[in-house]
């Protein structure tokens, strides 16, 4: 390879864009986050790196509210993702003024992911350190959105980014069922993570969020809640 090919010409010679390729092992070994979508709803989760006792517990830098319908979880670069979770927050809103109704999921996270892209193209930007895992509940729906790095996005009945993706993901294959109760996919995503993470996984580490079909509202679970599905997963 010459020497600073990639850089001046996007691609390197077998077809890649490196930084792109940086910014997903960024995203790989970041703490892990996971989404399930069932007929009851949606559920995002994320295991926080660890706090100090002096940290307030019900801080989160990985789950988000993007409006009342919509939440996100995200691995990576926790700047990143605040930047993207503010984009967002503006684009639902401006929907809402002009239009007078919530934002589509997958319009949002359409607009999202030309914005990711166009930072993977121009000179002097560098690509998002981060994937999001985007869920809501719209006049089709639920559903439920992986973003990447690379601005092309993807909807999933269950997903993992961040650390023992792969590893997660087949406890997820193995056990998941569009038919289970929100209980039932909270409770599974437990275990799966519990499964190959082991001690990492604790309830002041776990942040939970639900978006129930019929409710169509984002809900952050309270310390004491994740506490006793903690317990049930064990």
């Amino acid at each position: 390879m010459i020497p600073g090919y990639e850089r001046m010409y996007g691609f390197s010679p077998d077809g890649r864009i490196l930084q792109v390729d940086y910014a997903m092992v960024m995203v790989n070994n970041s703490p892990t986050a996971w989404g399930i979508h069932v007929e009851e709803g949606i559920v995002l989760a994320g295991v926080e790196k660890r706090i100090d006792m002096l940290q307030d517990r019900t801080f989160s830098q990985k789950l988000f509210q993007i409006d009342e319908h919509i939440g996100t979880v995200v691995a990576g670069f926790n700047s990143d993702a605040r930047l993207l979770v503010e984009y967002a927050r503006n684009e639902a809103q401006i929907n809402r003024f002009l239009y007078d109704e919530p934002v589509d999921v997958e319009y949002l996270v359409r607009r999202l992911s030309n914005t990711v892209q166009a930072y993977t193209q121009h000179a002097g930007m560098r690509p998002f350190g981060i994937s999001m895992l985007i869920g809501g509940v719209d006049m089709l729906g639920a559903s439920l959105y992986q973003l990447d790095p690379t601005g092309i996005y993807f909807k999933y009945f269950a997903s993992v980014i961040g650390i023992g993706r792969e590893d997660i993901l087949k406890y997820f294959r193995n056990n998941y069922s569009m038919n289970a109760s929100l209980d039932e996919a909270i409770i599974m995503g437990i275990k799966g993570s519990i499964d190959v993470l082991k001690e990492e996984v604790a309830p002041d580490r776990l942040r939970i969020g639900v978006i129930r079909t019929d409710e169509k509202k984002f809900r952050v679970l309270s310390y004491e809640e994740v506490k006793k599905y903690y317990e049930r997963s064990k």
